[in-house]
């Protein structure tokens, strides 16, 4: 009789192992993902994209801890490193990869193109994925690569800067000849200023050192300078900044965060609800719902007015209240 009962319990022992077992594989075996996240440069704007992916992410139930690993690269305005950046996730297997700004989404898409299952690219801030080639003009994807545009609103922000400068004649414009996103921006307000009243003055760099020589060449030149989406120069918005404050030159932001940095306004999209948008096309793309190619690249349409009263101040510059109650945020100070 004692022998049976401890033969039971041994069953019972070997039967419970074998359960946790198989608990302990099932646990093991629950999906776990690995996106390499690609940022092109480090300013607020791109850091929001970034934190709204993950969100948008988490929301869909990939969460990071959880089943979800990120790798976050910054390439620093470097289109070598983006390349780079991009080629060591390709070698990572990672599952899919996030690039934040236009160079970023190119070179990703081009170290991943080739690749006989491509790593699928999910990109943000692109002002224009059209002439990036990273869709067609039917807005098809070219390869397993989509993602959310940022373009700007320009005709909202010159209706915003002749609001708030009735007598301006000129504005000036600084971008990156090399990026995709600034060309495309820069074609848009030649064809508006007219509409409100503006010449355009624009001068294009190459790399970060040309900025100060830049906008030395058109402070004499203009009533004001607006800003694009443009990573290089974005990065170097504070020296831009103080030179155009010792001539008492109004600099207006693309985006709320250059607002916060100093510039007197801007008429821009919520970069944190653009990375929400993209995680959650992520997201599907992950899970196996629709392939990267099956999803159209998507654009936030409607822009918000943040204004920086602390700056208009400094200037000189009366801002109505029925003006100022259009905005969605206001600032009474600058950020360091």
């Amino acid at each position: 009789m004692k022998k049976r009962v401890l033969a039971m319990l041994m069953v019972a022992i070997m039967v419970g192992t074998f359960m946790m077992g198989c608990a302990t594989d099932e646990k093991k075996s629950e999906v776990e993902y690995t996106i390499g996240i690609s940022q092109f440069a480090e300013h607020g704007s791109l850091d929001n994209c970034r934190e709204g992916f993950i969100q948008g992410l988490a929301e869909e139930g990939i969460v990071e801890g959880e089943n979800l690993k990120i790798e976050v690269k910054n390439a620093a305005a470097d289109m070598g490193t983006a390349a780079q950046i991009a080629q060591n996730f390709v070698s990572d297997k990672v599952d899919l990869i996030c690039a934040i700004a236009t160079p970023s989404a190119q070179t990703a898409f081009n170290a991943t193109m080739d690749m006989s299952e491509p790593i699928p690219v999910i990109y943000t801030a692109i002002t224009d994925p059209v002439v990036a080639e990273l869709a067609n003009k039917s807005a098809e994807a070219p390869g397993e690569v989509t993602g959310t545009s940022d373009k700007i609103p320009a005709a909202e922000q010159l209706a915003m800067i002749r609001e708030i400068l009735p007598e301006a004649k000129t504005v000036g414009i600084i971008y990156t000849t090399s990026e995709a996103n600034s060309v495309s921006a820069i074609e848009e307000y030649k064809e508006k200023v007219k509409e409100y009243g503006f010449t355009l003055e624009v001068v294009g760099i190459t790399n970060v050192s040309e900025i100060s020589l830049a906008v030395e060449a058109l402070l004499g030149r203009v009533d004001c300078l607006t800003n694009l989406t443009d990573n290089t120069v974005v990065s170097s918005l504070p020296a831009i900044l103080e030179k155009a404050n010792e001539k008492n030159i109004p600099v207006f932001g693309s985006e709320i965060e250059q607002v916060k940095m100093g510039c007197l306004a801007a008429e821009g999209i919520d970069y944190l609800e653009l990375g929400k948008q993209t995680g959650r096309m992520a997201a599907k793309v992950l899970k196996g719902e629709k392939k990267a190619s099956e999803i159209p690249f998507e654009t936030i349409e409607e822009s918000n007015l943040y204004i920086n009263k602390q700056v208009a101040e400094k200037l000189n510059i009366s801002l109505i209240e029925s003006f100022i109650s259009k905005a969605r945020e206001t600032f009474d100070s600058v950020s360091e």
